[in-house]
């Protein structure tokens, strides 16, 4: 049987077929569509303003390394005229963050981006294992997750940037959205699905060019950029309700 043909550009060979919808693609074309795509949801939602400073939340997982990568890269080609940094936050969980602020490390210097990295102990005086050891496993990602979004406004603020976008992607939303209808917080159903949100209680605006990115698309998109990024849970996640969500999510798509 012959190799299958990209149904793009139809000279090269497909080796990818996309998760959203199916089509067969050379590495060229997916890698091109991908960024397509991204740069579709920046210019329709407006997300950016010329000479904006951003702020990218960086774990040095797939979602943020991708995202780094893919603004670098769309700036450069759309002239977007942003000023890009990377803001981190070390939460103080020793055998994750500490390895996994190596990999950020390391992109900072890849992409030519500054580094900013804020700690829980430096803001709140403790760390997350210390909070850990104090209240136990059950609910401690709700304390992080919490405390994680407080330091992200913080860092910014510090740096006097007033845009932090992060690597949320269309996964993550409706894990999201589905954990909100299990509570019964409806309230947060509206704020969970916006791509720009912001808060009373803080000036910094946040935004999510990777709402309608497949999770699977990205790491694709990661392994084909041959992008270096993160993988080991952290080792408090397996007690999070949002691995309850996405099990259930994933079985339903089966």
């Amino acid at each position: 049987m012959p190799p299958t043909p990209c149904s793009l550009c139809h000279t090269s060979r497909a080796l990818i077929i996309r998760p959203k919808n199916h089509q067969k693609l050379c590495k060229a074309c997916f890698l091109s569509v991908f960024e397509t795509e991204i740069h579709h949801t920046i210019t329709a939602n407006s997300l950016f303003q010329p000479g904006e400073r951003i702020a990218i939340g960086a774990s040095g997982g797939k979602d943020s390394t991708v995202l780094a990568s893919v603004l670098k890269t769309l700036n450069e080609r759309h002239s977007y005229d942003l000023n890009l940094l990377l803001l981190s936050i070390d939460e103080g969980i020793t055998g994750y963050r500490d390895d996994s602020l190596e990999t950020v490390k390391r992109n900072a210097i890849q992409y030519g981006m500054p580094l900013h990295i804020v700690s829980y102990e430096q803001l709140y005086g403790w760390t997350m294992d210390q909070v850990v050891s104090t209240v136990g496993k059950r609910g401690n990602c709700t304390y992080c997750g919490v405390f994680r979004r407080q330091a992200l406004d913080r860092g910014a603020a510090m740096l006097g940037i007033r845009h932090v976008v992060t690597g949320h992607n269309a996964d993550d939303v409706a894990e999201t959205v589905l954990m909100n209808l299990l509570r019964g917080d409806l309230p947060r159903l509206s704020r969970a699905t916006g791509i720009v949100t912001a808060s009373a209680a803080s000036e910094i605006k946040r935004s999510k060019p990777l709402k309608y990115a497949y999770e699977k698309e990205i790491v694709l998109y990661a392994h084909h950029k041959g992008l270096e990024y993160f993988s080991t849970e952290c080792v408090y996640s397996p007690e999070a309700f949002r691995g309850s969500a996405r099990a259930l999510i994933k079985n339903l798509e089966r």
